[in-house]
């Protein structure tokens, strides 16, 4: 099976073994709860919270704004189309 031929063999093979997977699941443990003693940290709520409003601001003006241009070019459009039609006729 471990291709030893002997007993003391078999117990070092079954020792190393057993060794390997402990170590294993002690360092998955112990990965687990590092990660859940992160996630347990107190999160500072109210500081994103007022950055993010910020930010709402911020995106709001800045869509008003270009809103704003916009209209102003469609009426500039409009005026010069009306323009070079009166100027055809």
């Amino acid at each position: 099976m471990l291709k030893s031929f002997d007993a003391e063999g078999l117990l070092l093979y079954t020792f190393f073994i057993t060794i390997f997977f402990y170590l294993f699941s002690h360092v998955i443990v112990a990965l687990y709860y590092r990660t859940i003693t992160v996630k347990a940290y107190n999160f500072p709520k109210e500081t994103h919270e007022t950055e993010l409003d910020v930010f709402v601001k911020e995106i709001n003006k800045r869509e008003k704004l270009i809103d704003s241009a916009c209209k102003i070019t469609d009426i500039a459009v409009k005026m010069n189309s009306e323009d070079v039609a009166g100027q055809k006729l």
